[in-house]
């Protein structure tokens, strides 16, 4: 970092501050001097919150596409309830025998005799890479 971008730092880091502590010597002001006062506020300024988060998603909640909400919703049933008749299903058939285990063949598994002791002929028209 250069020396200006560090001053600018400093500078950002100063004034947060300031503010903060502004901030925190209005509050304890106010809740010396008028408690319940402070207390209203604080309870409008909540409740003008939920207000607005409540507006915001009944008029987000109309404008998003409800049908695909409602579809999706289906689908889900449709699907928990196949999967609970397999479930059910499942319950009263017999249990699965299980099979005794036979040896498997080999006959498909040659082995081929050579001479082992033969010397490789080297070619010299191969290519080597």
């Amino acid at each position: 970092m250069n020396p200006e971008e560090v001053a600018l730092l400093n500078i950002r880091k100063w004034f947060v501050g300031g503010i903060l502590l502004l901030a925190v010597i209005g509050v304890v002001t106010r809740l010396w001097v008028n408690p319940v006062g402070l207390l209203k506020q604080i309870m409008f300024t909540g409740i003008m919150v939920a207000a607005i988060y409540v507006i915001y998603r009944i008029w987000v909640g109309r404008k998003e596409g409800t049908d695909g909400k409602r579809s999706y919703a289906m689908a889900v049933k449709q699907s928990k309830k196949r999967t609970k008749k397999q479930q059910t299903a499942s319950k009263f058939s017999s249990p699965p025998r299980q099979r005794p285990l036979r040896k498997k063949s080999t006959a498909h598994l040659t082995v081929i005799e050579g001479k082992k002791n033969k010397p490789k002929s080297k070619k010299k028209d191969r290519a080597v890479f």
